[in-house]
């Protein structure tokens, strides 16, 4: 898996970033560049590229948080919360 990041296109400071972790888990990592990082276990067996589909497509979208959680449901890509 490689990592991925996506900052959002309306340039502001958001960024998603779609990494593995030390036990292998693949997370989702959230931070809108000035007070809120996130992030989230994905928590079944999903493809790394619907994921990162998932979070590139939510990038591209004016408030990038509510699209990241958008996007997932949309594929019902079922995440935990590690961090927020």
């Amino acid at each position: 898996m490689t990592q991925a990041v996506f900052h959002t296109s309306g340039g502001g400071l958001d960024f998603v970033g779609l990494r593995k972790s030390r036990q292998g888990e693949m997370e989702i990592v959230y931070d809108d560049g000035v007070a809120r990082r996130m992030v989230w276990r994905v928590s079944e067996a999903v493809a790394e590229a619907q994921v990162g589909e998932a979070l590139r497509k939510a990038a591209t979208a004016t408030r990038m948080l509510p699209a990241i959680y958008a996007e997932l449901k949309k594929r019902s890509i079922a995440i935990e919360v590690i961090c927020a």
